[in-house]
């Protein structure tokens, strides 16, 4: 049985992953039937080559959980960064952001308040004097 699945490379703590197609009875590092694309998940890319992977799909190869999950998010368009960083922010994170968010909008708020006080009063003297003359 044929099945798409991650084979590893690159050096030990810096691994990348290729995209292909493999036996399923091979090692995980064994020889590739085809291969469809790249992974590499420390710069959070991604590329395949979606005809082959719709050809292999037609075909009745099997995908892995990982590699089903790339082919999605690569028809999609979205990037793993996109993907992958709002869900890995936890309560605290979210409810620190939304609170500076909130008092960055309150501060800019004021500021305008404050600039155009100023430019307030001196029009209402103005504004003032012209009626009585």
């Amino acid at each position: 049985m044929v099945r798409v699945r991650l084979k590893r490379t690159g050096t030990r703590n810096v691994a990348c992953f290729r995209v292909v197609v493999m036996d399923k009875r091979s090692s995980r590092d064994g020889k590739a039937i085809e291969e469809l694309g790249f992974y590499d998940p420390r710069s959070k890319e991604e590329r395949l080559n979606l005809e082959r992977v719709d050809y292999w799909k037609s075909v009745g190869a099997s995908f892995s959980e990982t590699a089903e999950k790339i082919v999605e998010r690569v028809r999609a368009g979205k990037s793993l960064k996109d993907v992958v960083r709002p869900a890995a922010m936890s309560k605290k994170a979210k409810a620190k952001a939304e609170a500076e968010a909130k008092a960055k909008a309150e501060a800019e708020a004021q500021a305008k308040a404050e600039a155009e006080a100023p430019a307030a009063e001196a029009e209402a003297p103005a504004a003032e004097a012209a009626p009585e003359a």
